[in-house]
């Protein structure tokens, strides 16, 4: 079984389409060539700046022969329909078989497909995959008319039988042959090289400098960056998506360390290390002991004779530059930050955060009003809370932020400490974005936390007032994002309160906003509760997706949203998580079969008796000790799981639902419900009704699965 190399060697590929290349490309080569029925062992897609790189393993050499029968027509059909089918079948009539049928006798036809060589029908998939090949951004060149991310030199592609043997696979892309040759590293092997199997062609490329795995350069790349810090007494600080991308700038990955200005050393290390990762792809080292940038390092693709010294000098000279342009920056935003950051704000005048929902000056207003109200839930300072919204969004009006946009909050903190206002405001300059993904730290700091619903809060109420809500995949404002920060904050910080209510303040501010002439006030108030009533499912719908998350069921999130209440996201998780515990134990689940089997009894025979049995079971007409041990059970749970329900003890409320299951089991195996005698019926489905009842003020067990 032969094994297959493919190589596409090009101009430089951007890093950031490498990733995603190697896996369009083993996919489509894979999904073409197991179609046409050839299967294979194992597949690994490599890239480096300047080639695409696929081994499978253990190939077949030939797809196998296919044999289908086709039913024709009947044997005494029209000709023209015989013959119609002997085209489509492709054979003669006296290939044809005829066979005995219920309705009389009809022919069959067996095709046959040979199979073909690996060779022919890698070509063919090879062709199709190049000239269609889903990269981002493509160019043309030359005067052919085939698209690729960088003008494409060369196409490798052999099959290696058992023995060793290479035969390369005939194929002609716009004037491209395929070979079994490629070339090494552009500057320290310059020159091609023919390969005969993949392990042949990953050794030789090692020798002509170039590290085909992605991995292999990155991993070379960290421990050579962490060794001369180290040395230095200095730690490289850790940046997973730059170091990717580096791994994909570079085939012969030389780390080196350079230093930092002494002028530029007091610079904020955020500055610092945005400036040098945004424009240079440089590595940031901290010296533990202070907190400080004060090294570099960047990843030469080459060794050289001076061991990297005039590319350090090349890359310092740059770099100061930029670092001259932060600096600049910075101190004429310390100047105005001193001065109480009064231009800043004054300037978000200008500044519209939408057309219909008014400026950034307006939306803060609405901010610093939400969060005083949110602080007292939280348990926040008001004054401070009121503060920190108004100037949290201070530093978009400065020019270091202007550079580099994602230190909008980080410079924040840095501005209102300069400008004299108390650490918890200074601190919530910052924290006020967050959570900002699934993964993200979230705020604990009562002010932080204050500012941080006030500002998402009022994001969702006023796109919601403007009906600007996410659709299917398209969520253009971060809608979603927004609500699960939300969520998270209140969750993780242990924050119980009406949801409804800062959704209804929020709202009525942002609806003022959009609409502020409107006259018809009763419309009004009817479309502010239909867009808060929608709200609150957007926030359960999201909820959902964070708790499956965790591995609450979602029928479980569904019976706990169907309960009064459901806007205290806290109370709702915690009656979640105590239904999802009671679920997994051996009385949890049996008392949901018995509370269904207790519902469906009740419910047809309401519908088939035209009547509502809730008037309550009577003692004194149980005949069967089952009946009296259930009565006294009932009795007993829902004191239980009223007072459980009071002090919001869940896990109470669940055990004692629970504890229903024995009795209930019990009941039903010894007494038939629907008794000749009226009296007995009526009152053993007056019991069921004791049951539904009970059992549903901890949770609708009817929503659940099962």
């Amino acid at each position: 079984m032969p094994d297959l190399l493919i190589e596409l060697f090009s101009e430089e590929i951007p890093a950031r389409m490498q990733a995603r290349a190697c896996e369009d490309l083993k996919k489509r080569m894979t999904d073409g060539l197991v179609e046409a029925g050839l299967t294979y062992a194992g597949a690994a897609a490599f890239a480096t700046p300047r080639r695409l790189t696929l081994a499978l393993e253990g190939l077949l050499s030939e797809s196998p022969t296919l044999r289908e029968e086709r039913k024709g027509p009947r044997v005494d059909a029209p000709e023209k329909a015989i013959e119609g089918f002997l085209r489509g079948a492709g054979v003669t009539r006296d290939a044809l078989e005829v066979r005995d049928e219920k309705k009389g006798q009809v022919y069959f036809a067996t095709i046959t497909k040979p199979g073909r060589p690996a060779a022919e029908i890698v070509a063919e998939v090879l062709d199709d995959t190049i000239r269609n090949f889903p990269w981002p951004k493509s160019m043309r060149w030359g005067a052919g008319s085939l698209r690729w991310v960088r003008p494409l030199h060369s196409i490798l592609c052999i099959l290696t039988d058992d023995a060793g043997e290479a035969q390369v696979v005939p194929l002609d892309v716009d004037g491209i042959k395929a070979g079994e040759s490629t070339e090494g590293h552009r500057f320290m092997a310059p020159g091609r090289f023919s390969v005969t199997s993949f392990e042949d062609y990953a050794a030789k490329l090692k020798r002509a400098k170039v590290v085909l795995n992605p991995e292999e350069r990155a991993g070379h790349i960290w421990q050579e960056a962490t060794n001369l810090a180290f040395a230095r007494g200095l730690e490289v600080v850790e940046d997973k998506g730059l170091l990717q991308e580096v791994a994909g700038l570079v085939e012969w990955p030389v780390p080196l360390m350079g230093g930092i200005g002494a002028e530029f050393l007091d610079l904020p290390p955020e500055v610092l290390q945005s400036s040098m990762k945004e424009h240079q792809k440089f590595f940031s080292v901290r010296n533990p002991k202070t907190g400080r940038i004060e090294q570099f390092v960047t990843v030469a693709n080459r060794e050289t004779a001076d061991h990297g010294a005039t590319i350090l000098a090349g890359n310092q000279k740059v770099l100061a530059a930029r670092l001259a342009d932060a600096k600049f920056f910075w101190e004429n935003d310390l100047r105005i930050a001193k001065e109480g950051m009064g231009p800043w704000l004054e300037s978000l005048q200008n500044v519209t955060f939408h057309n219909k929902l008014g400026s950034q000056a307006e939306r803060i207003a609405r901010i610093a009003a939400l969060a005083r109200e949110i602080a007292p839930v939280v348990g926040a300072d008001l004054d401070l809370a009121e503060q920190a919204a108004q100037v949290a969004k201070a530093d978009l009006s400065s020019e270091m932020v202007y550079e580099f946009p994602e230190l909008q909050g980080i410079m924040g903190r840095y501005y209102a400490a300069e400008a004299g206002l108390p650490e918890d405001v200074a601190a919530a300059c910052e924290e006020h974005y967050a959570p900002l993904g699934p993964s993200d730290a979230v705020p604990s700091h009562p002010v932080s936390v204050t500012v941080a619903l006030a500002d998402k809060l009022d994001t969702l109420a006023g796109f919601w007032a403007i009906d600007e809500k996410p659709t299917g995949s398209k969520d253009p404002f971060a809608l979603r994002r927004a609500a699960l920060g939300v969520i998270r904050l209140v969750l993780e910080n242990g924050i119980s309160t009406s949801m409804l209510h800062f959704f209804d303040q929020a709202m009525r501010r942002a609806k003022e906003e959009a609409s502020p002439d409107r006259k018809d006030v009763e419309l009004k108030e009817l479309d502010d509760r239909v867009s808060i009533v929608s709200l609150m499912d957007f926030f359960h719908d999201r909820l959902k997706v964070y708790l499956r998350d965790q591995g609450i069921r979602h029928d479980v999130i569904d019976a706990c949203i169907a309960m009064e209440g459901n806007d205290d996201l806290a109370l709702l998780v915690k009656r979640a998580r105590a239904l999802q515990d009671v679920l997994q134990t051996e009385d949890g689940e049996n008392l949901v079969q018995g509370f269904k089997r207790a519902n469906n009894i009740l419910t047809q025979a309401e519908e088939k008796d035209g009547v509502e049995y809730s008037f309550g079971a009577d003692p004194k007409f149980a005949e069967d000790a089952t009946e009296k041990a259930l009565f006294a059970a009932l009795q007993d749970a829902e004191k239980t799981i009223a007072s459980a329900g009071k002090d919001e003890d869940f896990a109470r409320a669940m055990g004692a639902m629970a504890a229903l299951r024995a009795p209930i089991d019990a009941f039903f195996e010894a007494v038939q419900i629907n008794s000749e005698n009226a009296i007995l019926r009526r009152n053993r489905l007056n019991m069921l009704h004791s049951i539904r009842q009970i059992c549903l003020q901890a949770a609708d067990l009817r929503r659940l699965e099962g």
